[in-house]
């Protein structure tokens, strides 16, 4: 032990010169004053030196240290003693068998805190398998090589085994045998005598790793947090810890908590390639770490059988294509020593377990199946209103309140088998965002293999009706009811795929009701990704010419057109009329709904001829068979009317409007939705006509009507105040269109979103007011916002976009000419 060994400090070498000068003066006192006298002398002489050697032991006594060497923070060759105490083959940190990537934030973080003068406690966490020992052993390396005495331990669940390693730690820094008698003869106690000396004794890095039951880490029964056990924030160097515990509540507040996280993409390729350099490409490498969700240790598992000579597969793009039919013989592999924790914890397949196990064992028995539960959901988001008693009791047969139900999601996120963004603030959308959980892929993959055992017919039918009743409530609460609906979108299309024949139909109703609300709130890109699996399905169940194929094609069809994508719509509508004229005929209703949605298709692609005289078409079919004043006459001639409208022939469209508006308020009343869109739409004929103070009138009529009868948030109140302010702007009135289109922007963002395709309308329509109004900058940025928004919404070739691109070159222009303008003005002022 160093405690035994000599050496001269400063107080020794202070003490020798004085006793030398002691003797000397007793020696000459003898020999010129004789012994009383010399005895008289050497009395005060020893006064003297008793005050001297008091004031040594005092600076030897500051300096606790000293007595073994210099202290750990000394440099040179005295420092050798640090790391012969921590060269312990026992306390030797692992070496690395790989490079650490993607962790520089994390590794810069950790050496920040080895390095700072200060009590520190820091704690490596997340699920398993995400590299926390890994990074702490990186860790070490690097304190190593900055000359820190660096210790490792490994928690066995074991407080005296701890208690014995911090010990003999404490001993290596120079905890002498004195205060260890003390704590063993019952005058101190010992973990305070430990970490006492680790207060006063810099330089050093404990790592202890695999604390996942932080609770039995003692002495006593009392919670970690309140640092009067073996794991202390209270050294003067630092003590590391690794867990899958993250809850801070578990580590207390002056632990630094380091969440790690799944390696970005771009790193967990970098770790493949760097492993398997052979294996394939850049882009090969990254997509297999992102099937991976970049787990460091599925990707070691990965890359070593990708170099193994044995392999089958020997390439990034085979090994991903085969995790999709053999995931449990290659990345799930079972392992035959996997009922021994430490080799669990390396095995992708049964890392998981070793949290559930301990959850199951702090008393979270709900933990194990509902995360298999909620396996057996897709790779996406999870609304949290969706996990419910109900499903977890219809899938499971466990009974269970919605107490333990939040206890047992509590457990899961506390160990980093689900992640649960917590919802603060606003969304994007205007509202506040609705609670969700998340699983990572692999945990979702390797739980889902656990299920195999057991029925997972009887899982499925409770995930299914618990859907399809979630769907319906999100329809029924309308907007409020949009986040859910949006995060529900990858979870319904599987209905249809385990849907008998006599629930094909309520699981193709559900998704159609699905699309439908998605589409309502601005997801017109959800809603087509819906229809289109409705139509695939129905095709291969029922036929293409099975009438539910027909109404499925026409709504892929117009999700398409809402879209922009004019021309895979149009393919779709032109297929529908020409099987349904000739199964049905030229003029059966359904075959005139196909006709009128291709002329819809037409107008909004600009081939404004060709659909009007398929409007013409149709209402002459629908004059004829079902009279003048049948809604879907009304409604035929309603878009031939804006057909005509768009030809130029403003009169005729006038005429069709007024023709319409009269029949309506008959039939309807003046206040019914149907006769105000009329009445809009006939302003916007007069608007077009150059009829602007007719078209005013009418605009505010409507406005003044559907807020009496809507209320002034409706959407459809907002378009009449949006027609409203296009009326003023065409008239002049610039101040007041732009305030107009102020307030309804504000209003559609709020109640729309601020993505919605009527929100960036408007917003679009504010930007050319303000450019009419001399506010060129402001129109630009605007124009700028639009267009990224609806690049981003409708995407790059949409109708819409490409006209926001023109606006906003032109805003540009308008500015640039302005700014040239002021340009002499603003020399002349300099000059």
């Amino acid at each position: 032990m160093w405690q035994g060994r000599w050496r001269w400090g400063p107080a020794g070498l202070l003490l020798a010169p004085v006793a030398a000068g002691v003797v000397g003066v007793i020696v000459w006192s003898v020999a010129h004053f004789g012994l009383n006298k010399a005895d008289q002398t050497s009395s005060v002489v020893g006064g003297v030196v008793g005050v001297i050697g008091l004031l040594i032991s005092l600076l030897a006594l500051r300096a606790p240290a000293s007595s073994n060497g210099p202290g750990p923070d000394s440099t040179g060759p005295n420092r050798q003693w640090v790391n012969t105490a921590a060269s312990h083959p026992s306390y030797r940190p692992p070496h690395p068998r790989v490079q650490v990537r993607g962790r520089d934030e994390e590794l810069a973080t950790l050496h920040q805190l080895s390095e700072a003068h200060k009590a520190r406690l820091a704690v490596i966490c997340g699920t398993g398998g995400m590299g926390k020992t890994t990074l702490a052993a990186q860790t070490a390396r690097q304190a190593e090589a900055s000359g820190r005495a660096v210790f490792w331990v490994r928690w066995q669940d074991d407080p005296s085994r701890l208690a014995d390693d911090l010990t003999r730690i404490a001993q290596a820094l120079g905890l002498s045998e004195t205060r260890l008698h003390d704590a063993h003869t019952g005058h101190a106690v010992l973990v305070d005598v430990v970490w006492d000396h680790l207060a006063s004794t810099r330089g050093w890095v404990i790592i202890v790793d695999n604390v996942d039951t932080p609770r039995h880490i003692g002495p006593g029964s009392d919670p970690l947090a309140v640092y009067r056990g073996w794991l202390r924030p209270d050294g003067a160097g630092l003590l590391l810890v690794t867990s899958r515990d993250s809850s801070s509540a578990t580590w207390g507040p002056c632990a630094h908590l380091m969440h790690l996280e799944p390696l970005s993409p771009a790193a967990a390729g970098a770790v493949l390639l760097a492993s398997a350099p052979g294996a394939g490409t850049a882009a090969e490498a990254e997509a297999l770490g992102i099937r991976l969700g970049g787990l460091p240790l599925a990707l070691d598992a990965a890359s070593l059988y990708l170099v193994s000579a044995t392999s089958r597969y020997t390439t990034f793009a085979a090994y991903q294509h085969a995790l999709d039919s053999e995931f449990s013989d290659l990345i799930a592999a079972e392992h035959p020593q996997a009922s021994d924790p430490e080799v669990a914890r390396t095995v992708v397949r049964h890392t998981f377990d070793v949290s559930l196990d301990q959850l199951h064992a702090d008393g979270y028995d709900l933990a194990r199946p509902l995360l298999r539960v909620l396996a057996l959901l897709e790779d996406a988001p999870i609304p949290r209103s969706l996990i419910s008693p109900a499903l977890l009791g219809g899938a499971t047969g466990r009974s269970a309140t919605a107490a333990e139900l939040d206890a047992a999601l509590a457990g899961l996120h506390q160990y980093g088998l689900l992640t649960a963004p917590t919802p603060t603030g606003v969304s994007s959308d205007g509202m506040r965002p609705i609670g969700q959980v998340v699983l990572h892929p692999l945990v979702r993959d390797v739980m889902a293999l656990a299920s195999l055992g057991t029925d997972r017919a009887a899982w499925h039918t409770a995930i299914d009706l618990h859907l399809t009743q979630a769907v319906n409530k999100t329809a029924e609460a309308g907007r409020l009811g949009w986040p859910t609906a949006r995060l529900l979108v990858p979870h319904i299309p599987p209905l249809l795929d385990r849907a008998t024949d006599r629930g094909f139909t309520t699981a193709r109703d559900t998704i159609n009701t699905l699309a439908e609300t998605v589409n309502e709130a601005g997801a017109t890109a959800d809603a087509r990704l819906l229809h289109q699996y409705v139509l695939a399905a129905s095709e291969r169940i029922l036929g293409p010419d099975h009438p539910a194929a027909f109404a499925s094609r026409n709504k892929l069809a117009e999700a398409l057109r809402r879209l922009g994508r004019h021309h895979e719509a149009i393919d779709l509508h032109q297929q529908n009329l020409t099987q349904r004229e000739r199964a049905l005929g030229s003029d059966h209703p359904e075959t005139l709904k196909s006709r009128n949605n291709l002329a819809l298709t037409l107008f909004g692609l600009g081939h404004y001829q060709e659909a009007a005289n398929l409007h013409q078409q149709n209402l002459n079919h629908r004059e004829r068979t079902l009279g003048p004043d049948h809604p879907a006459t009304l409604s035929s001639r309603n878009n031939l009317a804006i057909a005509v409208r768009s030809l130029g022939r403003h009169q005729e469209a006038i005429d069709l409007h007024q023709q319409n508006l009269t029949h309506r308020e008959r039939i309807f009343g003046l206040d019914h939705p149907v006769t105000l869109n009329t009445r809009n739409n006939l302003a916007e004929a007069l608007r077009y006509h150059g009829h602007h103070q007719e078209a005013i009138d009418l605009h505010q009529q409507t406005l003044t009507d559907r807020e009496r009868a809507l209320g002034p948030h409706h959407p459809e109140t907002l378009s009449s105040r949006s027609g409203l302010a296009e009326a003023l702007r065409f008239h002049g009135h610039h101040q007041e269109a732009v305030d107009l289109h102020r307030q309804t922007l504000t209003d559609r963002e709020h109640v729309l979103g601020p993505h919605h395709p009527l929100t960036l309308s408007t917003r679009n329509n504010l930007a050319e007011a303000l450019r009419t109004l001399g506010h060129h900058q402001e129109a630009v940025d605007l124009h700028q916002q639009t267009l990224t928004d609806r690049e981003h919404v409708l995407g790059p070739h949409h109708p819409e976009t490409l006209n926001s691109r023109n606006n906003l070159a032109a805003a540009q222009a308008a500015a640039g000419r302005t700014a040239r303008r002021r340009a002499p003005w603003a020399r002349r002022a300099q000059s």
